[in-house]
């Protein structure tokens, strides 16, 4: 069974840089496409950025130029460096990963930012 964890959330004051990381493990194959959503208090769950098997990306209005997604494929690893975070950036960040046509997701990790 694919296992997806997530690490690097945490507590951040406006202005300042995470660096989120998702891993498969417990996997043989590579992943296909990764993606990192977020989930806010009272807010439905919004894809943040989303990279291909060929290392196309896509992002939300909301943090182009700030965000950028990364894989390591050796690794089984995608990555979200989060630069000039803002108090809006505030939500528990998923994982997303396809292998083999299945959807695996992890189980979240907080990001905070304060004003």
């Amino acid at each position: 069974q694919v296992q997806v964890v997530e690490s690097g959330g945490g507590l951040v004051q406006a202005g300042g840089s995470l660096r989120l990381s998702c891993v498969a493990s417990r996997n043989p194959f590579s992943i296909n496409t990764g993606g990192w959503y977020r989930q806010a208090p009272g807010k439905q769950r919004e894809l943040v950025a989303s990279i291909s098997s060929g290392g196309n990306t896509n992002y939300a209005d909301s943090v182009t130029g700030r965000f950028t997604i990364s894989r390591d494929n050796a690794k089984n690893t995608v990555y979200l460096q989060m630069n000039n975070l803002k108090p809006e950036d505030t939500a528990v960040y998923f994982c997303n990963v396809e292998i083999r046509r299945l959807r695996y997701w992890g189980q979240g990790t907080q990001v905070t930012v304060s004003s």
